[in-house]
């Protein structure tokens, strides 16, 4: 095998890891020695062992002398475990290949540093790009203290995610829908407005046998949830955490948090709607890292206005639907010139049966949408 052979082992091996690691990133190790796989590990879940030290722990022989594949720059201080540096050293490894610059503070080059300083070769950004694709939720939390934002939305090949009576099951096929679930496991939090809930009344839970929910969170800025709604029948077993204005009915509020919800009060906008920016911001606080947008055109076209989109899933069904077109991925009274549009990435493409799914990346987020 090759050195770039084993640093996508590695990455296969830290990708068994979405959805149990947040806050903490996704990363798999590989080590070798005369050209064998002597050990292998990645971070199951948050808490436990860090990939390098999995992987010594399953090392069929002593590793002194051996070669390191790791797809995100070793810690180098005390957390929930200690550092992994200190494991590498203490070792005897001859090389680490690393695959991302650890954009943590707490390591952030220091790492790489303390490797280096013990001796160790190490080189820095072997197959990079393949690495930070592991991670973009932890790169830009770390960064930011506010949650990675990723819309999601189904539409017709005519640009509906309705048609005109409201009407949107199905649009894509059950293999969309499988993977909806998986981003579903990969997000810390998914998120739909009053206006989904009072129209579907969802669960917005993961269906992936061994998959994990993801916190659910309503914007509802008048608490207008339906106190018979699943969301809040199944609040004692899957969280719910609903943001509301400050001025919301206090003792529907008593029983919602009786139920089992989570009630934040946020600081509403001009249109008397909550402040995606206040509630991002909080939510951040709160501990989540990322959040999938499951909302109608008005949640999504929020977010947009914001200019707190950071990825977007397209799901393109093979349908028609026609009609007056209320219904769009992203509504309210859109801009005026071409070169103030929220501007995307070259797109990632993958089929699903009939159906397409195309990601975006957003590349510019101050633009001049109106609601």
């Amino acid at each position: 095998m090759t050195d770039r052979e084993y640093m996508l082992r590695a990455i296969e091996l830290a990708k068994k890891g979405a959805g149990h690691t947040n806050p903490n990133p996704m990363v798999g190790a590989v080590i070798v020695k005369d050209g064998r796989v002597i050990g292998e590990g990645y971070h199951e879940q948050y808490g436990s062992l860090h990939a390098e030290r999995n992987a010594f722990l399953h090392c069929s022989e002593n590793a002194e002398g051996a070669d390191m594949y790791v797809t995100l720059e070793p810690c180098c201080h005390y957390g929930k475990q200690p550092p992994c540096t200190l494991a590498v050293t203490e070792h005897k490894i001859r090389r680490v290949f690393v695959g991302s610059a650890d954009p943590n503070p707490k390591v952030a080059g220091k790492g790489v540093k303390m490797l280096r300083d013990a001796g160790i070769e190490v080189i820095e950004g072997f197959l990079q790009e393949e690495c930070d694709d592991l991670n973009p939720v932890f790169f830009h939390y770390i960064s930011t203290g506010e949650p990675y934002i990723a819309l999601k939305y189904a539409m017709t090949a005519d640009g509906r995610i309705a048609t005109d009576t409201g009407k949107s099951q199905w649009i894509t096929g059950e293999s969309a829908r499988k993977y909806v679930h998986e981003l579903r496991n990969y997000y810390t939090g998914i998120l739909a407005g009053i206006g989904t809930v009072l129209a579907d009344d969802p669960m917005l839970t993961c269906r992936l046998e061994g998959g994990r929910n993801p916190v659910r969170i309503i914007l509802d800025s008048n608490l207008s949830i339906p106190e018979e709604s699943r969301l809040v029948k199944s609040a004692g077993e899957v969280p719910l955490w609903i943001i509301c204005g400050p001025d919301a009915d206090r003792k529907k509020a008593e029983r919602l948090k009786a139920a089992g919800a989570e009630l934040i009060y946020a600081a509403l906008n001009e249109a008397g709607s909550i402040s995606i920016e206040a509630a991002v911001c909080e939510l951040g606080k709160r501990g989540i890292d990322g959040i999938l947008v499951e909302g109608g055109g008005k949640v999504n076209a929020s977010f947009v206005k914001a200019g707190k989109v950071n990825r977007i899933y397209s799901f393109l069904g093979a349908k028609i639907f026609g009609g007056t077109g209320r219904y769009t991925p992203v509504s309210g009274a859109g801009i005026d010139e071409v070169d103030e549009a929220l501007q995307l990435s070259e797109p990632f493409v993958r089929l699903f049966g009939d159906d397409v799914m195309i990601r975006y990346e957003a590349k510019r987020r101050i633009v001049g949408i109106r609601i």
